[in-house]
């Protein structure tokens, strides 16, 4: 038997304040894009927004259905329609906010798993890391500096040698 430890560092940014400007433009896009979340069952709104190498930032945010497969999470709506308009072009950040429209959260939520997957797909293909900027409604800002480090164990197209 062999027992492994899977680790990662994360920076905790106490507010956008103390971010780049970059990041809290990004955080900024991501909150406005988290504003026209069309959420009517869950009452949770996401806003993502993928900064790509061209300087060029794609939002999405999270699209809902009375037929709960059928919606779509704003972190795929962003790097699926960034894959669609530019697709030769590395995604270099996403930035998400989230959190429901009943109360104010300060902590950040995640990428559900499909999330997680599709964002990995977008570091394989283009071989180089994608930084995650994650944000509640308000407070912390959480970052990581690779989906690898929120997805161990990712599936990837070499398994499919």
């Amino acid at each position: 038997m062999k027992k492994q430890t899977h680790s990662f560092d994360l920076t905790i940014y106490h507010s956008i304040a103390e971010l780049s400007a970059e990041d809290a433009a990004l955080i900024a896009q991501a909150k406005r894009a988290r504003e026209d979340a069309y959420a009517p069952y869950s009452a949770f709104k996401v806003g993502a927004a993928v900064l790509l190498q061209n300087g060029q930032v794609v939002i999405g945010n999270n699209q809902e259905n009375a037929s709960f497969p059928s919606g779509l999470c704003a972190e795929r709506v962003a790097v699926f329609q960034a894959g669609a308009q530019y697709p030769d072009i590395p995604i270099l950040k996403v930035a998400i906010v989230a959190g429901s429209v009943k109360n104010s959260s300060s902590k950040p939520a995640a990428p559900c798993g499909n999330c997680r997957q599709s964002i990995f797909e977008y570091e394989k293909r283009y071989e180089q890391p994608i930084e995650l900027l994650l944000m509640g409604t308000n407070g912390e800002v959480y970052k990581c500096s690779s989906i690898k480090d929120i997805l161990p164990l990712a599936f990837g197209s070499d398994f499919l040698d």
